[in-house]
């Protein structure tokens, strides 16, 4: 916003409706808002930070105020109430060479004093700020903004947008900085009523239209999250129906085992039919083989059946937020997933499924790298200590797990909150290459990296920092990339 409009627009405030009181104030990371008393529709300021220095005037009720509002910090009212709630505006500071405005308040104290508060706001892109001047002690900044002298900057040659006025008003020149004229903002109306449009259409550009896409992404990634989950139980689901049957062939073979034991290669049973035997084993083994093969399935598909619920609820939540979003209201947001079994008593849980410690033992900044792959979350250790920090602090039973085999590096971990039997082979291939990257194998040619499950992890007392053995892996052959 150039330093002649927000002069002109602040002097068209002050001389139209400067009797206004300040109703609320309200300060976050990047605006400060006021509220403006006495008036039907409640307006207020927007003394914009970012992503760029602007001066708005918009109702209270404008999503993108509610927004901004939001942002902040519940205690900043009670902050900043106490020196500006009650407070006219009396005075507007400034140089229409400089985008910098001082902003002259009065509010009557309890004591029957008369205090006067300043709000500078410096609307220079890339040093932004506002401070307030003139009080007995010191306002929080609560992030608005790099601070900057409390004296007005010395002005300087004109600025292009002072000439491009000049030109434009020539000898109208200051009926157009008092904000006297109101063609100096394109619309209808006066001027505040050209502020009030132009303010909205560009927190629809800067605040809703950013927050709307992030949403659209987030929806987009979510709706890709549920439909890859329901594509791995549906993966899970034919992998263990196919094995049921084995129960039945077993049960079968079980029956005749007084005739058949020993038998290898094939069984026949008593109706004739015929029952190859895995290769090398026994026929009283296969029978046990193939009834502890239909168990695991068994419990494979009760877990899946759970997973297939907890998934439709996932589903009807996400349904019903999407509906009160677009029907314009503040959902809830949406809960997280309860543990069952013990780990659900309050106050109990393994030391792994804890509260993550994310920090380095030295404390110098978060103990790993986080990158996302395809939406699945992946984490890299910076070093020993962190790597065992990483693998069973913050990993869980379900994560996978890699690390270069018999070279020195990095743990890196895939998280698997939806406890995936698989994950896609893409995904794996990246992780194994980022581990392969973050370890003394950076600059060699193909290596191959282990991938296990967290719960096939295990550190014996005694062993070195970043020391671990494995119960069970697979290799896989990748070259390092970063």
């Amino acid at each position: 916003m150039d330093a002649p409009l927000i002069l002109a627009l602040s002097r068209t405030w002050l001389r139209e409706r400067g009797e206004l009181p300040v109703e609320a104030v309200w300060a976050s990371n990047r605006a400060l808002g006021l509220r403006w008393a006495g008036r039907k529709a409640a307006e207020g300021w927007v003394l914009l930070l970012q992503p760029r220095p602007e001066l708005w005037l918009l109702d209270s009720a404008h999503p993108a105020w509610a927004r901004l509002q939001a942002e902040a910090p519940k205690d900043s009212g009670k902050l900043w109430g106490p020196w500006l709630q009650g407070a006219r505006l009396k005075a507007v500071e400034g140089d229409p060479r400089e985008r910098w405005l001082g902003l002259v308040f009065q509010r009557r104290a309890i004591t029957g004093r008369l205090e006067t508060v300043r709000l500078a706001f410096q609307a220079i892109p890339g040093r932004a700020g506002i401070r307030a001047d003139g009080l007995d002690t010191q306002m929080p900044r609560l992030g608005l903004g790099s601070p900057f002298p409390a004296a007005a900057p010395e002005p300087q040659e004109d600025p292009p947008p002072l000439r491009r006025w000049r030109d434009r008003w020539g000898a109208d020149l200051e009926r157009a900085l008092a904000g006297e004229i109101p063609e100096v903002l394109e619309g209808e109306g006066g001027l505040l009523d050209r502020h009030h449009a132009w303010s909205a259409a560009r927190a629809e550009e800067l605040i809703l239209a950013p927050a709307q896409a992030a949403a659209e992404r987030k929806r987009q990634a979510e709706v890709a999250r549920m439909a890859r989950l329901a594509q791995a139980l549906a993966r899970d689901r034919t992998k263990h129906e196919a094995v049921l049957p084995l129960k039945v062939q077993a049960q079968r073979l079980a029956a005749e085992l007084y005739r058949l034991k020993g038998a290898t290669g094939e069984a026949v049973l008593l109706d004739g039919t015929r029952v190859p035997l895995p290769e090398g084993r026994l026929a009283e083994d296969a029978a046990q083989t193939w009834f502890a093969a239909a168990k695991k399935a068994e419990r494979g598909l009760a877990r899946v059946r759970e997973l297939d619920a907890e998934l439709a609820r996932e589903r009807s939540a996400w349904a019903e937020r999407m509906e009160a979003e677009a029907a314009g209201l503040a959902p809830e947001p949406p809960s997280t997933r309860q543990r069952s079994g013990k780990d659900a008593v309050k106050g109990k849980g393994t030391k792994r499924m804890g509260a993550p410690e994310t920090k380095r033992k030295d404390g110098k900044g978060a103990a790993f790298r986080s990158v996302m792959v395809d939406g699945f979350e992946v984490l890299i250790g910076k070093g020993d200590a962190e790597n065992d920090q990483l693998t069973f602090k913050v990993a869980d039973n379900m994560d996978f797990w890699l690390h270069v085999a018999s070279v020195p590096g990095s743990h890196v971990v895939i998280r698997n909150p939806d406890k995936l039997s698989e994950l896609p082979r893409h995904v794996l291939e990246r992780a194994a290459e980022l581990a392969a990257y973050h370890s003394k194998a950076r600059d060699g040619g193909k290596v191959e990296v282990h991938l296990a499950r967290i719960a096939d992890i295990s550190k014996p007392r005694g062993f070195a920092p970043g020391k671990v053995i494995l119960k069970k892996w697979v290799g896989i052959r990748v070259y390092p990339k970063p």
